[in-house]
């Protein structure tokens, strides 16, 4: 499989941007400036997150929510180096896990290069394929990058859309990525879809717990959107014994939404 060269520079402009976040850089900068700094300042953690899972909405929806586990990161700023991001595809039907030929993926707030090292390491990997159309219109990847460019200073990208892919695959792949101190996980995922307030609440319990409990096999297809990343990255966790500290849990309803028709969200650190 072609990895583009590093010298070569593809760009994958923002799809979402002026919709889901705004396409202004200032303005872009001072909501999420907003947002970070109203979350609750973390307990001092002394270990660095070796993976986090937050929710990818328009950010009047979610953004408060993935806040509160993106504040955790502002510590670690300068040791975070490569960040490992998967989401799930929601625009292009696909078969296990899909990287982009760009070489670097813009937002307003400038410009991300791709670890074409670590996808060198993955290329020839049975789950993963080459697949620009996966990522060209993908919202699940795109709005955590401007949280990523505001609490890390300098890091590579190593995107991946997650389409129908087992958890067993999930895992495979980010094993053979070789995750090190310097690397960060990050899994995009929203919970339950479009229940009322109280049927969410209850539902999106239960898969936090799932999650706070390394339990894939209690999370299933109208649980979470993201659940195939997730699933993976919860059996990659319990073979390494990690733990789960859960963040955050609200819903749309709670933020900026009607209370008819919610969509739940969740924030979690792997430590």
């Amino acid at each position: 499989m072609h990895i583009e060269n590093p010298h070569e520079k593809s760009v994958r402009q923002p799809a979402v941007a002026g919709m889901f976040y705004p396409a202004d850089r200032h303005a872009l900068q001072q909501m999420l400036t907003d947002m970070l700094s109203e979350a609750a300042v973390p307990a001092s953690i002394d270990q660095q997150p070796v993976a986090i899972i937050a929710p990818h909405a328009g950010y009047i929806y979610s953004g408060p929510v993935a806040a509160t586990v993106y504040r955790y990161l502002v510590p670690f700023k300068q040791r975070i180096k490569r960040v490992i991001l998967l989401g799930p595809s929601h625009r292009v039907p696909l078969s296990g896990l899909a990287m982009s030929s760009a070489s670097h993926f813009a937002t307003p707030l400038g410009m991300i290069p791709i670890d074409t090292e670590s996808y060198r390491k993955i290329a020839d990997h049975p789950a993963v394929k080459l697949s620009d159309a996966a990522h060209s219109q993908e919202h699940s990847l795109e709005v955590h990058l401007p949280f990523l460019q505001m609490v890390l200073d300098d890091f590579v990208l190593v995107p991946l859309v997650v389409g129908d892919a087992s958890k067993e695959q999930v895992a495979s792949v980010l094993k053979a990525l070789e995750p090190q101190a310097d690397t960060l996980i990050v899994v995009s995922s929203d919970l339950s879809h479009y229940h009322d307030y109280r049927t969410a609440k209850q539902l999106d319990q239960q898969t936090s717990d799932a999650i706070a409990h390394l339990q894939p096999e209690n999370i299933g297809y109208e649980d979470a959107c993201g659940r195939n990343p997730v699933n993976g990255l919860l059996l990659l966790a319990k073979e390494n014994h990690l733990h789960v500290q859960t963040v955050d849990l609200r819903n749309s309803g709670d933020t900026a939404g009607p209370r008819d028709r919610v969509v739940g969200y969740g924030a979690y650190l792997f430590h």
